[in-house]
């Protein structure tokens, strides 16, 4: 699965937790993982917990954009509170997340079709459309982490 692999990732940069870049962002590489990780557990817990019969589709204009060009414009976006990171991040906190993120992902290919997420910007996303937000929100981390590491 494409997310398993983006987790892979993000355990490979563990190692560089530490670092900060503050001219390519106000937090160092530990809180963007600690952020995605928590996003993708939650996000697996919501749809876990929907009722697929409350699923209805509805346009909206910043999913379709965001989803068309694959990527999320840093600095534009705020995050919910239940996702944010503590103040203090360990490398502990972040292995069990990885560990608990990588169980949440099997869970998600049992899921039926119309398995939902409340996204705060884009709405209420379906299964498919949920794995699609995960794979751009986790990639944009990455690639914050990856310029972080480049400094």
């Amino acid at each position: 699965m494409f997310l398993e692999k983006k987790i892979n990732e993000l355990e490979q940069n563990v190692v560089h937790s530490d670092k900060l870049a503050s001219d390519v962002s106000e937090k160092a590489v530990e809180w963007h993982i600690d952020h995605s990780l928590k996003v993708i557990i939650a996000v697996v817990n919501a749809l876990q917990n929907s009722d697929p019969a409350n699923y209805k589709w509805k346009f909206n204009l910043i999913r379709s954009y965001i989803f068309t060009i694959g990527s999320i414009p840093r600095g534009k976006g705020k995050a919910p509170k239940s996702v944010l990171p503590d103040d203090h991040i360990t490398r502990e906190s972040l292995l069990a997340q990885l560990k608990k993120a990588k169980d949440q992902i099997k869970i998600i290919e049992n899921l039926p079709l119309q398995s939902n997420f409340n996204h705060p910007y884009f709405g209420i996303l379906n299964l498919k459309m949920t794995t699609k937000f995960l794979d751009i929100h986790t990639g944009h981390h990455l690639k914050i982490i990856n310029d972080i590491i480049a400094e």
